[in-house]
């Protein structure tokens, strides 16, 4: 439940997301372009009052997310999704988190946010090295 300024998105990947979005419905899109739609997707829910709560309380496809940050090398956030694993199996309301469970999900997440400090770099990366 940390407050951080939301991640802002180049121009580039907006694009690139609105093309892939579109494609999506006539083609299977590739490991490294899912990647990329797994991440921007993501990001909003990291980002969020519940944070990585909420992502583990989504339906989403937590270890394909994960493996898609890990292939774009954000280890910053890598570590912090694995290490708060064990909230995919906790209380549906945060606020039912015992004291212990409530500071550590707190420090693991201060680790998620300085992790997010260089993930557009990464990403932009990624786009020049296996997208171009």
């Amino acid at each position: 439940m940390l407050t951080q300024e939301p991640l802002e998105w180049p121009d580039e990947v907006e694009v690139l997301i609105d093309q892939l979005e579109n494609e999506s419905t006539e083609r299977d899109l590739t490991r490294e372009e899912r990647a990329l739609m797994d991440i921007y997707e993501t990001v909003p829910i990291l980002q969020s009052d519940d944070c990585l709560h909420e992502f583990w309380q989504s339906g989403m496809n937590h270890q394909r997310i994960i493996n898609s940050f890990e292939l774009i090398g954000a280890t910053g956030l890598v570590d912090p999704l694995n290490a708060s694993r064990w909230c995919e199996t906790r209380p549906e309301d945060r606020n039912d988190y015992t004291g212990t469970e409530a500071d550590y999900l707190a420090s693991i997440e201060e680790e998620l946010v300085e992790g997010m400090e260089d993930l557009i770099e990464l990403v932009m990366d990624f786009i020049e090295e296996e997208m171009d």
